[in-house]
């Protein structure tokens, strides 16, 4: 007899303020090429208004052109060196498994993933890499000996929507232009909209806040201090977002508590439709 498949439940993930407290680029990076943040990200703003450019082209343009001029080699390697730096929010090392053992008691199965405008390179070097289903974020093309030289994805505010479309059809490439055009029913999505929980920090994040709020499912502002305690508040009154929460993910603290209770609304949601199903 063939074994029922568990309900998915995407948890998805922006990640510069989400699940760490400040750009990853400023972890390592910055310092190494002799810069502070405020005069590397003030160089990008001039830079993206000046020529009317995306900015995230524009910060993976000036991170190339910058280790260039100061000698530093930016292989795959290196770039997981500068992510092993990256800080993260209290409890987020913790989180994956808390959240996966609960979905497990409730029937789902839980799968993280990421939704950033920050470097997937970066991200592989985390301690926490391991925990995500897919990595969405922007990456280079690497040359013959293995450096970084041209941008392979640039994942911008907008292109954050179509990872969504790309996790509830089940894609886990970014180069299939094919199948995330196609027609698939909604009831043979491997992960239907209404059993995604989406967090993001900010105004990037709104789009897919937006979208992931309008087809059911829920969006979480987190903020990490009162700047993004007021970016969160915002966005709750604009009708962004469900909900504002710190970003602290220890167990039992108030995330915890909220995604727990979400998940126990899609529990119920789910057993409805099943009522429903049988008629």
């Amino acid at each position: 007899m063939q074994e029922t498949q568990l309900p998915i439940v995407a948890l998805v993930y922006d990640f510069d303020g989400t699940l760490s407290p400040r750009n990853m680029q400023e972890f390592g990076f910055i310092q190494a090429i002799g810069k502070d943040p405020d005069e590397f990200w003030q160089r990008n703003q001039r830079l993206s208004e000046d020529n009317d450019a995306n900015s995230v082209l524009c910060y993976m343009y000036l991170m190339l052109k910058e280790a260039h001029t100061n000698n530093i080699s930016l292989r795959r390697e290196s770039f997981h060196h500068f992510g092993a730096q990256v800080e993260l929010f209290d409890g987020v090392c913790q989180w994956f498994e808390l959240i996966n053992e609960y979905g497990r008691s409730l029937g789902f199965d839980i799968k993280h993933y990421i939704n950033s405008s920050g470097l997937k390179e970066m991200i592989e070097g985390t301690s926490i890499a391991n925990q995500f289903e897919n990595i969405f974020a922007c990456s280079y093309l690497y040359d013959v000996d293995g450096v970084a030289y041209w941008p392979a994805v640039a994942v911008d505010f907008t292109a954050k929507t179509q990872f969504l479309f790309k996790i509830n059809k089940g894609i886990n490439t970014v180069s299939d232009n094919r199948k995330i055009n196609e027609f698939i029913p909604e009831e043979q999505r491997p992960v239907p909209f209404k059993h995604m929980i989406y967090f993001g920090d900010g105004d990037t994040d709104i789009p897919s806040m937006k979208m992931v709020k309008e087809h059911g499912g829920h969006a979480i502002a987190v903020y990490g201090n009162e700047s993004k305690r007021a970016t969160a508040s915002r966005l709750i009154k604009e009708n962004r977002a469900d909900y504002a929460c710190f970003a602290d993910y220890r167990q039992g603290h108030e995330m915890h508590q909220l995604v727990t209770k979400i998940l126990n609304k899609i529990k119920s949601d789910v057993e409805l439709d099943r009522l429903r199903l049988k008629i």
